[in-house]
């Protein structure tokens, strides 16, 4: 196994990459740009968090950890923006948006307690290991 798929926050990013491609499938004709940069964002949350993972080093870590995080503020702006404009309902967007906030609590953890340089944090969002 690798150290990626020891963290919950990779697995909890993955379900929200699901749950935004539902959305994304939902979107009415001509927001193709902001699909496009809602894949990207939440796929930079799950990729982050995977480089991350796999660091030696504690500041790198932390710094991947912070990228993948803006990344999930990112995510839940775009999500904002959809909701601005009508695009998918409050209702649709409820699940990613609590999903999102999971994300960045496990985020935050990572980033106060990245682990030894192993790899193996779980993130629970309290900087404490499980």
């Amino acid at each position: 196994m690798l150290d990626h798929e020891k963290l919950e926050a990779y697995h909890r990013a993955l379900d929200l990459l699901d749950l935004l491609g539902q959305i994304q499938e939902a979107l009415p004709p001509g927001r193709a740009h902001l699909k496009d940069q809602l894949d990207r964002a939440a796929t930079s949350i799950v990729l982050n968090v995977a480089e991350g993972a796999g660091e030696f080093s504690k500041d790198e870590k932390q710094r991947f950890y912070r990228i993948a995080r803006r990344s999930a503020n990112e995510t839940a702006a775009i999500l904002d923006v959809f909701e601005r404009r009508k695009a998918v309902t409050n209702v649709a967007l409820q699940p990613a948006r609590q999903m999102l906030t999971r994300v960045v609590q496990l985020l935050v953890g990572l980033i106060k307690s990245p682990g030894p340089g192993t790899g193996t944090g779980t993130g629970t969002g309290t900087g404490q290991a499980v």
